[in-house]
């Protein structure tokens, strides 16, 4: 009985202790993000509970956790990179640890290292990190954004001004790597841009998800748009999209945009031939999506039906591809003022013509007298 009661209280006691110390050692983890330390709150519950509140860490270190949820880096977590914490953080060490981004991307690495950008910039000085969206999940005026960070827009415009008409607006219709990378598969993606109210100069800018969201109440915001909700946007829809008085501080913006984009940063020089863009023959050129905001910033994007940039918005507001946006009054117009513009000299050469013997007879007259 006693040798009973003896084991009873040193498992009990065991018990205890490993208790305590399993408590203790999920404290230190949870310090930094209960990852390396014994945590079990998860792999970036903790660092967000500080860094996901501006005011407990300030803007520079703040990080939107909707957004950073959003994220592929989510997935494998704060330590994965920051490694050089430990239980003392944040009072005692400080280094944050960053891993280099070659651990993971080494072929991309290896790529944007021989480029000319390679020797400028880090990866970091385009890429945040807790922010990163695939290619598909972002604008191509967000592209842009990090483009601009170095390169002047102004400075950018005039340089391509030597050689590019309108390059002004030609920068804010393109991503810079369309031209710029070794880009592959091109689509349209049609943006929902709206009108600044109180701008005497029609401003318009990238629709926001808040925005989107109060005109379309509690339905989706693609309901905006795909009015019988089968997640795919024909033709009509654009149509009526278009036309709706409702949403008259609305358009829609299309943007050719790269499906797969290299890290060369080379020049390529076919993109100096117009026709690249803007041919209404390769099918890539027809395939296009409503490209619509999400509250973590990325862009979801919806099929619409093939060729509506071209038959839909006529190449939408802003964009055009030859032989196929032409207008046929306008044809019949100038084939007129042409056809006029013909009548006074080709009337007078046939008149000279059918009075020739009459005005050399009078011409043999005049020499005799």
């Amino acid at each position: 009985m006693k040798t009973a009661l003896k084991q009873t209280i040193h498992v009990s006691a065991l018990m205890l202790f490993l208790i305590g110390w399993a408590t203790a050692a999920r404290g230190a983890g949870a310090q930094w993000g209960g990852y390396s330390y014994g945590g079990t709150v998860g792999k970036s519950g903790n660092c967000l509970s500080c860094h996901g509140i501006a005011a407990n860490v300030g803007r520079r270190n703040f990080i939107d956790p909707v957004r950073y949820d959003h994220t592929t880096h989510a997935k494998i977590g704060c330590p994965a990179c920051h490694d050089a914490l430990d239980g003392t953080h944040p009072d005692g060490s400080q280094g944050k640890g960053k891993a280099d981004c070659r651990y993971c991307h080494d072929d991309i690495s290896a790529e944007y290292a021989a480029s000319s950008h390679g020797k400028n910039a880090s990866c970091g000085g385009c890429h945040d990190p807790h922010r990163v969206n695939t290619p598909s999940e972002i604008s191509a005026g967000d592209t842009n954004k990090m483009c601009a960070k170095c390169h002047d827009s102004a400075g950018v415009a005039a340089n391509h001004t030597k050689w590019l008409p309108r390059a002004d607006l030609h920068m804010e219709m393109l991503p810079c790597v369309t031209c710029h990378t070794g880009s592959r598969n091109y689509v349209i993606n049609l943006y929902i841009i709206k009108r600044q109210e109180g701008d005497r100069h029609h401003t318009f800018d990238l629709a926001t998800h808040d925005e989107l969201q109060k005109l379309a109440g509690s339905a989706d915001i693609l309901s905006l748009i795909d009015v019988n909700g089968d997640n795919y946007v024909s033709i009509d829809e654009l149509r009526n999209f278009n036309r709706n008085p409702a949403y008259r501080g609305l358009r829609l913006k299309g943007m050719m945009t790269p499906e797969q984009a290299s890290h060369s940063f080379q020049i390529l020089d076919n993109r100096r031939n117009c026709t690249f863009c803007h041919a209404s023959g390769p099918g890539t050129m027809q395939t296009s999506f409503i490209a619509l905001p999400e509250k973590n910033g990325a862009f979801r994007r919806v099929a619409v039906e093939r060729g509506a940039v071209l038959d839909a918005l006529n190449g939408t507001p802003d964009f055009y591809m030859t032989g196929k946006t032409r207008n046929a009054t306008l044809d019949k117009i100038g084939l007129l003022i042409v056809a006029g513009g013909m009548v006074m000299p080709v009337g007078h050469g046939f008149l000279r013509l059918l009075s020739r013997n009459i005005r050399n007879k009078k011409g043999k007259e005049n020499r005799h007298e």
